[in-house]
């Protein structure tokens, strides 16, 4: 068995194809699919599954994935080890964003160019995605690093965190709207004020769509999602025009996946009367750390400049 047919496995696992792994490999495919050939003869099993469109691991291949996966890390860790000693800090740190992290005021801009200008030779890499994939990609090795939204009040299995934002969901509608009518006055409104009206939501997969499905499930109806956008300040503006009903983390402050949103006069934000409704943001790694001396280089320099609770 040989490091080379490690990584190729690997590869061809997450580009779901030999054609797209050879390509990322640089290779000639039908060298890819020969080297996969011969650790499957020598493992005496079937790794993939090469019978449908896309390639996929088998019930064997799915098991020494992980393990696959964590010799790799482990070679690229002495090698990363040995030039710590050179005294340059080489490797990568791939890290997971929530769209519009980027323009957000924790400013994570500027620790990566403050972090890429003391380690010039760590490889950063990013990626945006919808939480529930990133924590995914976390637990499976394939992020170091994520900035998620979190759907459940708890830490999820094997991952450590440090909460970087925690503000209380609201319920943001036009003048007019019927919700107002319903609780002409009140600053709040309870969960259950919210059925039966057009609800506008982050997507599936986002920590405050996670949150409001879930308390929703627990009392006792559906939330009625008419329209769905990536950050809150779209949400907001949906709202504005009277399309419904827009479930946001309270705007004054930053939230899941945006700036503060510009002030919507005309809005008004009844804050959802449960304590469990809020949006949260956080810094997540695997409980055990990530697994190059680059990426625990760049975690930590976070959890020094970033504010927040652990």
């Amino acid at each position: 068995m040989e490091l080379r047919q490690l990584r190729y496995f690997v590869t061809v696992v997450e580009e779901a194809g030999f054609t797209r792994a050879a390509e990322r490999l640089h290779l000639a495919q039908p060298g890819v699919s020969a080297q996969i050939r011969q650790l499957e003869r020598e493992l005496g099993q079937p790794l993939l599954d090469r019978s449908g469109r896309t390639v996929r691991p088998t019930e064997v291949g799915a098991a020494v994935l992980p393990y696959a996966r964590a010799a790799l890390a482990a070679v690229e860790g002495v090698r990363q080890t040995a030039a710590e000693f050179g005294g340059l800090l080489r490797g990568r740190v791939a890290i997971g964003l929530v769209p519009g992290a980027l323009g957000h005021h924790m400013d994570v801009p500027a620790l990566l160019a403050d972090f890429h200008d003391a380690h010039p030779q760590v490889e950063i890499t990013l990626t945006e995605d919808t939480s529930d994939r990133m924590l995914a990609a976390l637990r499976h090795g394939e992020l170091d690093i994520a900035v998620a939204g979190l759907p459940d009040p708890e830490p999820p299995p094997g991952l450590a965190l440090r909460i970087v934002i925690d503000e209380p969901l609201v319920a943001a509608v036009a003048p007019g709207h019927p919700l107002l009518d319903e609780h002409g006055g009140r600053t709040s409104v309870p969960l259950t004020a919210l059925r039966g009206h057009r609800l506008i939501s982050l997507p599936r997969g986002t920590g405050v769509r996670g949150v409001l499905d879930r308390l929703c499930a627990e009392a006792g109806f559906r939330p009625s999602v008419t329209c769905e956008a990536a950050a809150p300040d779209a949400l907001l503006r949906l709202a504005e025009r009277g399309l419904g009903v827009a479930v946001v983390p309270r705007p004054q402050d930053a939230s899941e996946t945006t700036t503060a949103p510009p002030e919507p006069q005309a809005l008004r934000m009844l804050r959802i009367d449960d304590a469990r409704a809020r949006g949260r943001v956080a810094v997540v790694w695997r409980t055990d750390g990530p697994a190059g001396p680059a990426a625990r280089t760049f975690l930590e320099a976070l959890r020094e400049r970033l504010p927040g609770r652990e």
